[in-house]
């Protein structure tokens, strides 16, 4: 019954989304952050008591424009926005928009996935304050903790089962890499990329490995991790994002990251060579 809900309410949603994107293209800047503000939120946009001329900027800025550029739907884009505030640790922020992923219909399932999806690349600490926001929404909405047991892989198939996605995105670049580690690291190091991010993370429900690579861009992107953005732009198209998307994720990320480093993921994204990377994984 729980899922049913979901699965109509996102049919529902994509017949909203797309006549709120032929509509906005009339509307006024102010009438589409009002709009989007109150399809997120549930309520509508006031004026701010303290700040009204920043947050009057700043809603404009999210909800008018950056909800009108690509073809991100809404769900797409508070996930992108949960998994952007976890990474840079905006608790407050971040539950605002736990609820609204889930009342633009992300299941909390998908929620908890993508704020998992950031133990790898901001650490555990950092990702259990974000678990704790999102603990506290369950328990406001009076859903029942722990969700659903999302591991797919045991102790004995975690490597092999990572290694499996791993490889099949970046084939053995990492391993090459750190052939030129001393003694035991240039085994280890690798081996636990495979097992700790791909093994443990990648393998599990709720997410496709799609949203995961997406959302690993992100998160570097956020980080400034310029470094590991052109292979994760590469593997984010290899697991199935086309440019037009990871634009638009990028543009998503602006308010909330700031332009510097959003621009550098545009700028390499742009370079890439998109006939180059033909999707490995089908939905």
């Amino acid at each position: 019954m729980y899922f049913m809900r979901y699965i109509l309410f996102g049919i529902t949603l994509l017949h909203t989304t797309f006549a709120y994107t032929q509509e906005a293209q009339t509307m006024t800047r102010t009438a589409r952050a009002d709009q989007t503000y109150e399809d997120l939120f549930a309520h509508k946009r006031i004026a701010d008591l303290t700040d009204p001329e920043l947050m009057d900027i700043l809603q404009k800025n999210i909800f008018a424009d950056v909800f009108s550029v690509g073809q991100l739907n809404h769900q797409e884009r508070e996930l992108i926005t949960v998994v952007a505030l976890t990474t840079l640790q905006t608790l407050p922020q971040l539950k605002a928009h736990i609820g609204a992923a889930l009342h633009v219909g992300n299941t909390p399932l998908s929620v908890r996935e993508a704020i998992y999806q950031c133990a790898p690349y901001i650490g555990f600490p950092k990702t259990l304050n974000a678990v704790a926001v999102f603990n506290e929404v369950m328990h406001e909405k009076n859903i029942q903790l722990p969700l659903r047991n999302a591991t797919t892989v045991t102790e004995e198939n975690r490597h092999e089962k990572g290694l499996e996605i791993q490889t099949m995105l970046y084939g053995n670049e990492v391993k090459k890499a750190m052939q030129s580690l001393p003694g035991e690291y240039k085994d280890v190091v690798p081996d636990m990329l495979t097992d700790f991010c791909f093994g443990d993370f990648y393998t599990r429900d709720g997410l496709t490995i799609k949203q995961r690579e997406l959302f690993a861009l992100v998160i570097l992107t956020a980080l400034g991790a310029e470094k590991q953005l052109s292979a994760h732009i590469v593997g984010a198209m290899k697991a199935g994002n086309d440019k037009e998307t990871l634009l638009a994720t990028m543009v998503q990320l602006i308010p909330y990251i700031g332009f510097a480093n959003a621009m550098t993921a545009i700028n390499l994204i742009k370079e890439a060579d998109i006939n180059n990377y033909k999707p490995i994984y089908e939905e």
